[in-house]
């Protein structure tokens, strides 16, 4: 499969919580002048609607066949790697590239093994949530200039499109990659072995519910740096569970 085959059937873009239609619309002309068609949103106000039909001028396609979605987790539990866009680099404590490193990095997993990856765009206002960033195993930052780096929603899907679509262009002119053996975990396994870690970090009383939550975005952290394939989760939820055992006993 070539890079860019593999960009529009195994990239997803993910809009969460857009207030105004017209940004929907404006994103899936963005993504169709790239080649890219998978169009996920999750909990958009108004959607479908006039507004979204009329900006995406000619990809309409993308919109009919948008997948929306109650929540975050539920639109990339099948996903094995996720990228979330901010501007807020140097106050979250999650790797950060610049949208051209970020979507060589994207291509050159895509050519290396079989996964489903999601970048992520937050709410026009506010961006996404520090709870939102915490699911993302890297960030994705478009180095505006310091004195105004004001950029809509589509003007930032727009970039990102881009240079993914550059980057598929010059890995389709180079030798495949060797594929990875044991890809990752997806998020939804993900999630469950963080739930039972959560559970487990109690039971023993390593932590408390004061501490829970700092630690488990410490712990979440460390394992998305990782990124464990199913066998090695499978290794570790079957030692807490060992742990479970014990404590019972």
């Amino acid at each position: 499969m070539n890079a860019e085959t593999a960009l529009r059937d195994r990239l997803r873009l993910v809009l969460l919580h857009t207030t105004h239609p017209g940004n929907i619309g404006a994103a899936a002309r963005a993504m169709k002048t790239m080649g890219l068609r998978d169009l996920h949103l999750v909990a958009p106000r108004h959607f479908p609607h006039a507004d979204a039909t009329a900006l995406a001028s000619g990809a309409d396609d993308l919109l009919a066949s948008a997948v929306v979605h109650e929540t975050l987790d539920e639109a990339i539990a099948d996903c094995h790697w996720v990228l979330g866009t901010s501007a807020r680099l140097r106050s979250i404590p999650v790797p950060g590239l610049d949208a051209r490193d970020a979507a060589r990095a994207v291509v050159e997993r895509l050519q290396q093994h079989e996964q489903q990856i999601a970048i992520l765009f937050g709410q026009e206002r506010s961006g996404l949530t520090n709870e939102q960033l915490g699911r993302c195993h890297r960030l994705v930052h478009i180095p505006t200039t310091p004195a105004f780096g004001s950029l809509n929603l589509a003007q930032s899907l727009q970039i990102v499109a881009y240079e993914l679509r550059m980057a598929a262009l010059e890995m389709d002119g180079l030798p495949p990659l060797p594929a990875r053996e044991d890809p990752p975990a997806a998020r939804e396994k993900l999630e469950g072995f963080y739930q039972h870690l959560q559970g487990v970090s109690r039971r023993i009383e390593f932590s408390d519910e004061k501490q829970s939550r700092s630690l488990q975005a410490r712990w979440r952290r460390l394992f998305d740096r990782a990124e464990p394939s199913d066998t090695e989760l499978h290794m570790l939820r079957g030692f807490l569970s060992a742990v479970e055992k014990k404590t019972r006993d």
